[in-house]
């Protein structure tokens, strides 16, 4: 395996994962899902193995690591053995609720809610992302742009959604505008005016 290395797996990596998403959104057979989500774990393998030959951690350290978090991150699903709790949340929020307050004690000093979100996502689910984030840590929303509001307000599904998605990107294409990129910017200037303020450092000799 000595031509494979992390940076070389990458675009398989993410280009399986594509794959199970349109296999989802498709609704193409129980089988072909079966076949995609092995290709994603097929990776997973690849990069465990190559950190294991450079003595790193092996397919195993990652399921341990997995459990563990799973096991730690969901009290409210499972007690400390890992073994099931009698009762669960009445509600979805509430388990986001629980989840939301463990990550922030496991990194007290993450005091950005946009800390995380890849920046390689593409825009639009880095939009979307952002935007989740800064509703749970209640930061603030972006007020939506009222003919957007009106536009999105008239629509009956997902379907005429993407259709208006798509329509934009090809009135932007007209203009010379990438809206990929457009979007980018867009997210990079919400949360930036979305962040918490950071303390001033303190005086020398205070």
């Amino acid at each position: 395996m000595g031509a494979l290395t992390h940076a070389s797996l990458v675009e398989y990596l993410l280009e399986e994962a594509f794959e199970v998403a349109e296999t989802i959104e498709t609704g193409a057979d129980e089988a072909e899902l079966r076949g995609e989500l092995g290709d994603v774990l097929l990776q997973v393998v690849l990069h465990a193995r190559l950190a294991e030959e450079r003595g790193s951690f092996g397919f195993d350290d990652v399921v341990q690591g997995l459990t563990a978090k799973l096991v730690g991150r969901n009290p409210h699903v499972f007690r400390p053995d890992g073994s099931l709790q009698d009762t669960f949340p009445a509600s979805v929020d509430e388990i986001v609720r629980k989840w939301d307050s463990i990550k922030r004690a496991e990194k007290p000093e993450r005091g950005d809610p946009f800390e995380g979100i890849p920046l390689a996502l593409p825009a639009l689910a880095r939009a979307q992302k952002s935007l989740d984030r800064a509703e749970r840590a209640g930061v603030g929303m972006a007020d939506p742009e009222p003919a957007a509001g009106d536009l999105v307000g008239a629509l009956a599904t997902e379907d005429e959604l993407g259709e208006l998605l798509f329509g934009l990107v090809a009135a932007a294409r007209t203009r010379d505008f990438d809206a990929e990129r457009a979007l980018r910017g867009a997210v990079r200037r919400y949360q930036a005016g979305h962040r918490p303020a950071k303390a001033d450092p303190p005086l020398a000799g205070s």
